[in-house]
């Protein structure tokens, strides 16, 4: 019988890393969208000796260093330019870096699901960041590929709660080092300050005091990669520039950068709970099954390890209780397992409502899952995980309890099924565009940019136009700048001036 289990477990863990290895596959040959041609333009400028710097599509079209309005950071643009030093292809250079971060968020999740739950529980944790559908808005993410900031920020997220138990330290710089992935990572430090709270030894007072006393080295290490960019920008713009520069990243995450009609919280809900590859009603019931088989195994638990706690063992308690919480039991209801899944559970939910919570009520910002999506991939997983450890608990406790745990875990484990087999599908489904028909359709511009030495060209407008100009080298800017009169336009409509070069589906119109 243990060898049947053994080989079902490694049939499932190969079968997932099919998936993964389908949905991977399939997003690296997707099609290069305008989000990642503007991120990848700062790459290529450090490259071509023009600093951290942007083209400044969004902010007057002109070199932009260190454009606001380039919201994925250096901890992703970075290794990006360290991989196109090789000369590799520039998308497929670029995406190989998001690509790495997913796998990072896989395994993160599958060390915390198997330190906290067992092997099994680690394998559904690695399936969890599938169940999730950024495709459904205007701004997607596409796949694990997109060269964006959400899935490396919940990758370093994901990594910060492996380590806080043991490193403090390095859990801070991890969540600093995903701020500077994507901004609104900074949204996850209320999830870590009550974590820190939890692990912390001691009672009332006492317990504060030594979340604070723990706590300040990991707060400064959070600040020090943003204080790195900053002093970097400082150095490069001067004073002056600074000062604008900051004003621009105020006003920046003030406004979102968004223009848009204002959005309710109705509509916010509504929208995440459709950005899922299971019905919506689904995910609900998926949702509130793990809030209550998680809240009742950390009851249920803590009723075994008070009940099992012998004087003695209660009465050093106090004094041990931070080295077991970094040596989880074995036993899914012992002292270790129990503080290690009242830390993650804490962690979790107040990250998801953290995340949740500002976009839903930030009627500024657009319906885009994108916005939370690095809480929602980091911590909703977490919750997942917790409430599948509560499943064991409540599994030791009795025939009543047994029946519990089976309902939630056929719901748990169905939907984690359901969602795999949907992504699978849905990023096996052929698409309008890829990035083989892309760049066929870009290789005449690119050829003319090489012949005519061209620097400039303007997208016209915004969106589909962006990445055929960085895919022909050329750097972009939009036709309604100033800074772009006279320079020609590259557009997927009609022109209405003389066509300088036609491709399959873009041309390069002269200026008007």
């Amino acid at each position: 019988m243990t060898r049947l289990r053994l080989l079902a477990f490694w049939a499932l863990a190969i079968a997932l890393l099919c998936a993964h290895v389908v949905v991977v596959w399939h997003s690296l040959t997707a099609r290069f969208w305008e989000d990642e041609a503007f991120n990848l333009t700062v790459p290529l400028n450090l490259l071509a000796g023009l600093g951290y710097s942007s083209d400044g599509a969004l902010s007057g079209s002109a070199i932009t260093p260190f454009d606001p309005r380039i919201s994925t950071g250096p901890s992703v643009l970075l290794p990006v330019t360290a991989v196109l030093a090789f000369g590799v292809d520039p998308v497929i250079g670029a995406r190989m870096v998001p690509v790495a971060y997913w796998g990072l968020l896989v395994a993160g999740l599958v060390v915390l699901g198997t330190r906290l739950a067992g092997r099994w529980v680690g394998l559904l944790a690695g399936a969890a960041p599938l169940a999730f559908n950024g495709l459904g808005s205007y701004s997607p993410i596409q796949g694990p590929a997109d060269l964006l900031g959400e899935i490396p920020a919940a990758a370093l997220l994901v990594w910060a709660l492996v380590v806080l138990p043991r490193r403090a330290w390095l859990a801070g710089l991890l969540v600093g080092l995903a701020v500077q992935a994507k901004l609104i990572a900074l949204l996850a430090l209320p999830a870590f300050a009550v974590a820190m709270f939890v692990l912390a030894p001691g009672r009332g007072w006492q317990k504060l005091w030594e979340t604070v006393k723990r706590g300040w080295l990991p707060l400064v290490l959070a600040g020090v990669p943003t204080l790195l960019l900053e002093l970097w920008a400082l150095v490069a713009l001067g004073p002056s520039g600074f000062r604008d520069h900051l004003r621009g990243m105020r006003d920046f995450v003030r406004g979102g950068g968004q223009r848009v009609e204002p959005t309710t919280v109705t509509q916010k809900l509504d929208t995440l709970a459709a950005a899922w590859f299971v019905p919506g009603w689904l995910i609900i019931v998926v949702a509130l099954v793990c809030a209550a088989v998680a809240v009742a195994g950390l009851v249920v638990g803590w009723r075994g390890v008070r009940d099992s706690a012998s004087g003695d063992v209660a009465g050093s308690a106090e004094s041990t209780e931070s080295a077991e919480s970094e040596r989880p039991s074995s036993r899914p209801a012992g002292r270790g397992s129990w503080r290690l899944a009242l830390m993650l559970g804490c962690a979790a939910l107040v990250g998801a409502l953290t995340f949740v919570g500002w976009w839903s009520t930030a009627s500024h910002t657009p319906l885009w899952v994108r916005h939370p999506a690095p809480g929602v991939l980091a911590f909703f997983p977490v919750l997942a995980i917790v409430a599948l450890w509560g499943v064991r608990v409540l599994w030791s406790r009795g025939l009543a309890l047994r029946v519990v745990a089976a309902g939630a875990s056929v719901v748990i484990v169905g939907s984690a099924t359901l969602s795999v087999a949907g992504h699978v599908a849905a990023t096996s489904t052929p698409r309008g565009e890829t990035l083989e028909t892309q760049r066929a359709a870009v290789e005449p511009i690119r050829q003319w940019v090489q012949e005519t030495g061209t620097e400039w060209l303007a997208a016209h407008p915004w969106g589909a136009a962006v990445s055929p100009v960085v895919m022909s080298g050329a750097h972009v800017g939009l036709s309604d700048a100033a800074n772009m009169r006279g320079v020609p336009r590259v557009t997927g409509q009609a022109c209405d001036t003389e066509v300088l070069v036609e491709g399959p589906r873009y041309r390069v119109c002269a200026a008007p």
